[in-house]
C-alpha cells in the first residue's frame, strides 16, 4: 500500500478466527494496528503478542487514536461492542465483519462513518488462509467511507465487489449451504466410515476432485450419483442400510429428491 495507508491507524475489535487472519493481512498491507480488544484477556494477548502489539480486554480503554475502527466478533455481540465504541467524530470509520448484520448497527449506535468489510471464507486459527483470493464484500454509509473501505479491502485482497445487506444476506446463505452445511456433511461420512473402522483419508481423493470439478463446471453438471441417474435400486439398498438412523435415512431421501425432484 501507499502512503496513505501507512498513515491509518486501525483498532482491531475481536481475536477470533476472523481477526486472527486479518490482523496480519493489514499490517501486511501496510496499516498500522494500535491496539487490540478481546473480551478475554488471553484471547487478545494471543493474537497481539506476537504481532508486537498492544492489547486490552477492557471497552472503556479503548484507544480514540485509531482512524478506523474493525469489528470482528460475533453476530450477537456487535449491538453491545458498538454501542460502547461508536462515536460521531468525522475523523473515524467503523466498519464491521458479519455477512448478516446490517451495517446501521454502527448508525444505530451513533456513528457518522461506517460500513462493511465481510470476508467470504472459511477461517479456522489452525490454517493460514491466503487473503489476497478471499473475496471481500464492502457497502459504507457515504462516498468518503467507501472510498477509504475500497482502498482498505483492495490492500488486502484482489477480489473486492460491492454488495448491500440483502445481497450479503443471500450470500451468508449461499455460504451455509456450500460451506457448514458440506462441512457437516463430511461429519456425517466420518461417522459413517468409522462405525465400519474405516478411515475418513480414503474420501479425500473423492472431496478434492468435487470441489475442483467446480472451478471448471457449473454444480448442475457436475453432479455426479445415484439420484441423478435415477437408481432406484441403489438408492433403495442405501435407504435400506440407513434403517437404524431415521435421521440420516430421512435426509438422504430428502437431499436425493433436491438432486432429481
Amino acid at each position: 500500500m501507499g502512503e496513505v495507508a501507512h498513515q491509518q491507524l486501525v483498532v482491531l475489535l475481536g481475536a477470533g478466527r476472523v481477526a486472527t487472519h486479518l490482523a496480519p493481512a493489514l499490517l501486511k498491507a501496510g496499516y498500522c494496528i494500535v491496539q487490540i480488544y478481546s473480551r478475554t484477556i488471553d484471547s487478545a494477548r494471543a493474537l497481539a503478542e506476537p504481532l508486537g502489539i498492544p492489547y486490552t480486554d477492557n471497552l472503556d480503554a479503548i484507544s480514540t487514536e485509531a482512524h478506523i475502527y474493525i469489528a470482528c466478533v460475533a453476530d450477537e455481540a456487535l449491538p453491545a461492542i458498538t454501542a460502547r465504541v461508536a462515536s460521531a467524530d468525522d475523523d473515524k470509520i467503523y466498519l464491521h465483519t458479519a455477512g448478516s448484520v446490517s451495517m446501521d448497527v454502527w448508525r444505530n449506535a451513533g456513528a457518522k462513518h461506517y460500513g462493511i468489510l465481510y470476508p467470504l471464507q472459511t477461517f479456522s486459527k489452525e490454517r493460514e488462509v491466503d487473503m489476497r483470493k478471499v473475496s471481500l464484500f464492502i457497502e459504507a454509509s457515504d462516498a468518503s467511507a467507501l472510498q477509504t473501505t475500497e482502498r482498505l479491502a483492495r490492500g488486502l485482497s484482489d477480489k473486492v465487489y460491492h454488495a448491500d445487506s440483502a445481497k450479503r444476506a443471500q450470500l451468508h446463505i449461499a455460504a451455509v449451504f456450500a460451506c457448514n452445511f458440506t462441512n457437516a456433511m463430511y461429519g456425517i461420512a466420518h461417522q459413517l466410515l468409522e462405525k465400519h473402522q474405516l478411515p475418513f483419508d480414503v474420501l479425500l481423493p473423492l472431496i478434492d476432485e468435487t470441489a475442483a470439478k467446480v472451478h471448471t463446471l457449473t454444480p448442475p453438471e457436475a453432479q455426479t450419483g445415484p439420484a441423478i441417474r435415477g437408481d432406484h435400486e441403489v438408492m433403495q439398498h442405501h435407504m435400506d442400510a440407513l434403517a437404524h438412523t431415521p435421521e440420516l435415512q430421512r435426509l438422504y431421501e430428502q437431499i436425493s429428491h433436491l438432486i432429481k425432484p
